[in-house]
């Protein structure tokens, strides 16, 4: 009987350990952003001290500024301009884009996407993970809705003569961004040369050519 109990027992904690709650504990748990704590996300602030402010954010109608090498702007509403969003697991992000202007390929390493175009004509695109490396891409129009899956690298192109605008929901409070080139190029301190070379089978001056634009 006592070994069954202790079977039970050690089953219990195992599976909370394993599957933990699927839901909020609370209400809510607004971003303390002032906090020095350092947590695997934000620390609570007061709940008595939360205002509808920390729920709202107002600038997602504003057109961002496209004058960029990229011809693109990233407008984000997470958890930095919102603080209620802390352990929601949901942001926002409004894409502008110049005629002709991207979103040059990056990932969201914490983060599932889904993209609606709002104006214009969008090539979109993500790449599969190795070995099969395959590109998966769709040209949208007005309405249009793709998602980018967690983790995988992926791409907006702007292939109207005008202006185009998108909002993107994201699976995370704080997605993060890697942007491909900036990260291999624009490293601090640089990825040597000779790997870079190596691993894109070109000359080192190449490397050094692309290195100075980042």
């Amino acid at each position: 009987m006592a070994a069954k109990f202790l079977f039970l027992a050690i089953l219990a904690i195992t599976s909370s350990l394993a599957f933990g709650d699927p839901s909020s504990l609370q209400d809510f748990c607004v971003a303390d952003l002032k906090s020095l704590v350092p947590v695997n996300g934000l620390v609570c602030k007061d709940p008595k001290l939360v205002v509808a402010d920390d729920f709202f954010f107002s600038g997602l109608h504003l057109a961002g500024n496209t004058s960029n090498p990229a011809g693109s702007k990233v407008t984000p509403a997470n958890v930095a301009q919102i603080p209620g969003l802390n352990t929601f697991g949901i942001s926002l992000v409004r894409i502008d884009y110049a005629p002709w202007g991207i979103n040059a390929p990056h990932t969201h390493p914490r983060a599932t996407e889904a993209l609606t175009v709002l104006e214009g004509t969008l090539q979109v695109g993500f790449v599969t993970s190795n070995p099969e490396n395959r590109l998966i891409t769709k040209v949208l129009q007005k309405g249009d809705v793709f998602v980018f899956p967690v983790g995988l690298v992926h791409f907006q192109h702007n292939v109207g003569k005008v202006n185009a605008v998108a909002i993107a929901a994201l699976s995370s409070q704080n997605p993060g961004v890697i942007s491909i080139a900036n990260s291999v190029f624009g490293s601090n301190p640089a990825i040597s040369a000779d790997v870079l070379a190596k691993a894109f089978q070109v000359n080192k001056d190449t490397i050094y050519n692309l290195q100075s634009k980042f």
